[in-house]
């Protein structure tokens, strides 16, 4: 069997992240997650029509599921978020986590820092073609622990034009 995805990232430590935290990424396929999330968007029109662009969830405070399905050595992550879902696929290239949702594919750093985990994005592709830094989404995403439970807090601004998305809240993994 294929170690856990998370675990074949060489700069992350779950040994040093809070225990939930290693539980959301460690329990194998078809983890399934409810929780609360709080939904925030840019104000703008290119805010906007990224946000219809890419079906980014709608603006608002609501329920969340969050289900991670293991397909070979990656993960395919659906967020439900006020009947909307919004599905990524994660895996591992080079040592550095990859997400690609939609066109655009994200390539991450990450590190854990006081039981917490920090992603940062260290790189972008539309497509096939890279984008250069200062043309793409800063996105950045913390998960903790708060009072034994798994928060999460992720947004995206673009460069000149300010906040694209936020969504932050909680899951219950149990």
């Amino acid at each position: 069997m294929t170690r856990p995805l998370f675990r074949r990232l060489p700069d992350v430590e779950l040994d040093e992240v809070a225990s939930s935290i290693r539980t959301l990424h460690l329990r194998g396929n078809d983890a399934r997650y409810r929780g609360e999330v709080d939904v925030e968007h840019g104000r703008g029109v290119i805010a906007a029509l990224c946000i219809r662009a890419f079906r980014l969830p709608p603006a608002g405070r609501g329920p969340i599921e969050v289900e991670i399905a293991i397909e070979g050595d990656t993960e395919r992550w659906t967020r439900q978020i006020g009947g909307r879902a919004l599905h990524s696929l994660l895996w591992e290239d080079g040592g550095v986590l990859c997400e690609r949702i939609g066109g655009v594919t994200l390539r991450f750093a990450l590190r854990a820092e006081a039981g917490a985990m920090a992603w940062r994005a260290v790189g972008a592709r539309w497509i096939c073609l890279p984008l250069p830094a200062r043309a793409f989404a800063r996105v950045v995403a913390r998960e903790y622990e708060e009072a034994g439970r798994y928060h999460f807090d992720a947004s995206a601004t673009l460069p000149w034009i300010g906040l694209l998305l936020r969504y932050r809240g909680w899951l219950d993994v149990g």
